[in-house]
């Protein structure tokens, strides 16, 4: 604890001395009126309903330049009304040219290079959480849910109508929200914290209606106007279905007779929603099928942590905020590989080989429940269930026993999370699972906080936790550990800095539910910048900034690495970003590269330069690119990164675009294999390659076509031998090490045809590709390793996938 304390100190210390700037805020009001005449949501502003809604106009420029008032020429006018069951929105986005908007099919939940228009509630007026619901020019939507914590959260979905067209001198829309796409109080008379935002992206502007002054800290929620009066609205019964269907064909060479070449099945499952309450939901998903998601981008890892990869089961990615409290939830954990997977082999007896061994789990169900009371209580309570998972074993070519590699497992997360005024919160979280058998069990809680000043300048934002693994150590016993960290930043103004610290023990793990790399680490951060808000010379905006870290191991104490940082980017008046970056990493003591207790890797010291540019996204072609040195003297390391993208659309459907990312390390040092009880590190040649090409056709605002592959080739190839030194340090050695050489193929395509036949509603035909190639041969380069790919056994997969939305107020209605 006394680190802990002593940094407490410190930040007291800082506040004390800073001093504060008070800043006014305005607070715009829109009076909320209510219609009892029909509205048909067609695009056409006609209703006479519209005629008695107040108007909303005179929006603020947000971006690039804050503050300035929209040219009459291209001003917004915004309606709003309501009824018993419904929000309607409608507005026109006036133009001096249609030839200023921008638009591109491009499906539902991606923005492009759209123009848009969206409305977010905060229907709390708590400044804690909101709503938002956009539409484009062709009618496209996306929303999202945005939190004072975590920000915007683009994958939360819900069902709402638009329509929009194109006229002369702009473009209109017209929106119904049903109450039951959003949550509110029970309240007889209620305001709601709103907002309205524009943006023309051919002039890289983008408005508010309240202005949100960019240099005023905390969360944009907090800078919101009110829609004032809105009386007697009850929130309906929110339950909805989306059964489903899928069907898949695989096929895979396996050139075995006893094994077939295809395989088909047929699945069927729901998600249920569940308004239990007007603040609480319930989400669950009943035998889930999560085989048409994008395929991952696997890549050659020679670090001594695993690969993070990205979540893309929408049901773990949306209205999930509140379970990210902490950092203690890596939903891949779900489903994914089995505690034992990597043991089956010291289980075989003699004569007996492995005929399969899954790596993943399947799951059974998954349930969460989140929402926030009316006092600003945030509640959210997780639960999914895995299958056991077996590898199989055969004698003689024939299968003989199994062998339990995963026992019926469940995973549990509890959230509290407190919100109080300013901006600020408090929270509690836990996550548990539970194994069947003798596996151990994994229990870690954390008490967090997030303290806003007055004046949103200031915030103190920490967390205090500690993890258990329950029958983990002989005999039963609990492995116990511990974690902190704490730090204290100025968020206001256009000066600002953040500092803190984060600790865990030597027994902390988190691992089970989290993605965990290491323990046992004390590391201190600095980071400062400064912002330049306002157009000024070649820049709409400039922001400066300074990394600093420092990081020791906790026990025994010892230094482990430092690592500094500038950096300069911005928005040029061109609609470009640019930007340049150095890094120093002086001399580091790796106690991980080793792969053996008790040693360290003498890491020398490395340079790191770089800079990059992005074109305007909004132009037919745009282009990005970035080129980063490295250079370390003691064994005259350098290594080239360039990451290139460009992309080019030929109209409103059809775009296609390309990266290409390349790197070239000479002299890369790096752990080998361990032979004879020493660690022996090489000087190590690595070349990767990894292009991806995508093309996008959207017939229209319901149905698309997207097409995706992706190629990744890395070798590895050792040319230097080094004995691991008892003081880290290395000493050539004559022997060679072939067997540390790699050379790796991915090759993967996802094409999605998807069609919305109905509101929440859509069919989906996918087919998957995937080949991996594993070997030693690194005397080829890139191109003859690509054809040796596609030569190689591939998995071909063709599914069809039917979900229908029901909700019951409309089933009810027929």
């Amino acid at each position: 604890m006394k680190p802990l304390l002593l940094a407490v100190c410190a930040m007291i210390s800082v506040i004390s001395l800073s001093a504060q700037v008070q800043k006014e805020r305005v607070i715009k009001k829109i009076p909320a009126v209510r219609t009892t005449e029909k509205i048909v949501i067609d695009g056409d502003l006609k209703d006479d309903a519209w005629q008695k809604a107040p108007l909303v106009t005179e929006m603020v420029e947000w971006r690039p330049t804050y503050g300035k008032i929209e040219d009459h020429d291209n001003r917004t006018e915004i309606r709003i009304l309501y009824d018993n069951a419904n929000i309607y929105i409608s507005g026109f986005c006036h133009e001096r040219s249609n030839d200023s908007i921008s638009t591109e099919l491009v499906g539902r939940d991606v923005v492009g290079v759209n123009d848009f228009v969206g409305v977010i509630f905060d229907t709390y007026n708590d400044k804690i959480n909101g709503f938002g619901y956009y539409v484009t020019p062709l009618g496209e939507q996306f929303d999202a849910k945005y939190s004072s914590s975590n920000g915007e959260d683009p994958s939360w979905s819900s069902v709402y109508e638009t329509v929009s067209k194109i006229v002369s001198g702009g473009w209109v829309f017209e929106m119904r929200i049903p109450y039951s796409a959003i949550r509110f109080s029970n309240t007889k008379i209620q305001d709601w914290g709103v907002n309205i935002t524009r943006r023309n992206s051919k002039s890289g502007k983008q408005y508010m209606w309240n202005p949100t002054d960019p240099t005023i800290g905390g969360s944009f929620l907090a800078q919101f106007g009110l829609w004032t009066g809105i009386e007697d609205i009850k929130p309906p019964v929110r339950l909805s279905f989306s059964p489903y269907l899928s069907t898949y064909v695989n096929h895979y060479p396996y050139n075995n007779p006893s094994i077939k070449n295809t395989a088909t099945s047929i699945n069927g499952g729901m998600d249920v929603k569940y308004g239990i309450n007007q603040a609480f939901t319930l989400d669950m998903t009943l035998i889930p099928d999560f085989g048409q998601v994008q395929s991952d981008n696997q890549v050659l890892n020679l670090t001594p942590f695993e690969v993070r990869y990205n979540e893309n089961r929408s049901f773990f990615t949306e209205g999930t905020e509140l379970f990210g409290k902490g950092n203690l939830f890596y939903s891949r954990r779900i489903g994914g590989t089995p505690l034992h997977y990597d043991d089956v082999n010291a289980q075989l007896k003699p004569g007996e080989t492995i005929s399969k061994n899954p790596g993943e789990t399947s799951l059974i169900n998954a349930t969460k429940v989140s929402g926030r009371t009316s006092s600003g209580l945030g509640i959210g309570i997780f639960n999914a269930i895995t299958n056991p998972q077996y590898a199989t074993v055969q004698v003689g070519g024939k299968d003989s026993r199994k062998i339990e590699t995963d026992p019926l497992t469940n995973y549990n997360i509890i959230v509290f999370d407190q919100s109080l005024k300013r901006n600020s919160s408090i929270s509690f979280i836990n996550t548990n699972v539970t194994r069947s058998g003798t596996d151990y069990d994994a229990n870690v809680s954390a008490f967090l906080w997030d303290m806003y000043d007055k004046k949103n300048d200031w915030n103190v934002n920490g967390k205090v936790g500690v993890s258990q693994l329950l029958g983990y150590l002989p005999g039963g016993k609990t492995q116990s550990g511990y974690t902190h960290n704490l730090s204290i930043s100025k968020t206001g103004g256009r000066f600002n800095l953040s500092f803190g610290q984060e600790l865990a023990d030597d027994k902390y793990n988190s691992n089970d539910m989290g993605y965990f790399t290491n323990n046992n680490f004390v590391d201190h951060f600095l980071w400062m910048g400064y912002k330049q808000v306002k157009p000024k010379g070649l820049f709409n905006n400039l922001y400066m900034n300074f990394n600093g870290y420092l990081s020791a191991r906790f026990k025994p104490w010892d230094y482990q690495m430092a690592r500094t940082n500038v950096n300069v980017n911005g928005q040029l008046k061109s609609l470009w970003y640019v930007g340049v970056f150095t890094n120093w990493l002086p001399e580091q003591n790796d106690f991980y590269e080793p792969r053996k207790s008790g040693m360290v890797f003498k890491r020398p010291t490395n340079y790191v330069y770089g800079g990059w540019f992005e074109s305007n996204r909004a132009k037919k072609y745009s282009v990005s690119l970035e080129l980063d040195l490295s250079h370390s003297p003691k064994y005259t390391s350098n290594a080239y990164e360039i990451y290139f993208r460009h992309q080019y659309r030929f109209n409103k459907k059809l775009t296609i675009s390309s990266n290409t990312n390349f790197s070239i390390y000479n002299n890369n040092v790096g752990f080998a294999t361990i032979s004879n009880d020493s660690v022996i590190i090489a000087l190590r040649k690595r070349n990767t390659v990894e292009n991806i090409f995508t093309v996008k056709y959207n017939f229209n605002n319901k149905m698309g076509l997207s097409f995706r592959a992706r190629h990744y080739w890395s070798s590895v190839d050792n040319r230097q031998f080094f004995n691991l030194n008892k003081d880290g340090y290395l000493s050539p050695v004559a022997a060679t090490y072939n067997s540390a050489n790699y050379n790796v193929n991915y090759f993967n395509i996802d094409m999605v045809y998807t069609w919305q036949f109905a509101l929440g509603s859509f069919v989906n035909i996918v087919w998957k590709n995937s080949i991996g190639t594993f070997d030693q041969n690194i005397n080829e380069g890139y191109f003859p390793n690509a054809g040796h790919t596609f030569d190689a056994p591939q998995l071909n997969s063709l599914s069809l996938r039917v979900i229908y939305f029901l909700d019951y107020l409309s089933l009810k209605k027929k």
